[in-house]
């Protein structure tokens, strides 16, 4: 079954809706590279896309070790080459909630981070610069 669906509206734009959901979501090429940058580039999205599968695992883990995580703040920031035109980094920061943290309870969240399938899916040419901020 397909996952998403999608329509090219022409101006560098493109819509894609998640069929399960109905949700869409809009890309618009970046300034940079012919496009107005009213909305997330496509590869604005892979750098969200590796953010937020980073949170969704620690989520999970989280939840089974009984590591307390609701309201962890995330910034990602993506690095881009040229010739050819690439993403070559995504720098992925964690504010972490008010609390204290075990080195134990640390380490669960950082290997989760670090194998989330959005993280092991993107090519191992691209660094991934993982930061905690523990208050």
């Amino acid at each position: 079954m397909e996952t998403i669906h999608g329509i090219y509206t022409g101006e560098l734009r493109n819509n894609a809706t998640h069929v399960r959901s109905g949700v869409s979501i809009f890309t618009d090429a970046p300034t940079d590279n012919q496009g107005k940058g009213e909305s997330f580039s496509p590869s604005d999205l892979l750098a969200a896309s590796l953010a937020t599968c980073m949170a969704t695992i620690m989520g999970i883990a989280a939840r089974t070790n009984d590591i307390k995580i609701d309201g962890m703040k995330f910034r990602a920031t993506k690095f881009m080459k040229a010739d050819p035109r690439r993403v070559s980094g995504v720098k992925v920061e964690f504010d972490m909630p008010a609390g204290s943290y075990t080195e134990r309870e640390k380490k669960i969240l950082l290997n989760a981070a670090q194998t989330c399938p959005v993280a092991l899916s993107v090519h191992p040419d691209i660094e991934q610069d993982i930061i905690f901020n523990y208050s």
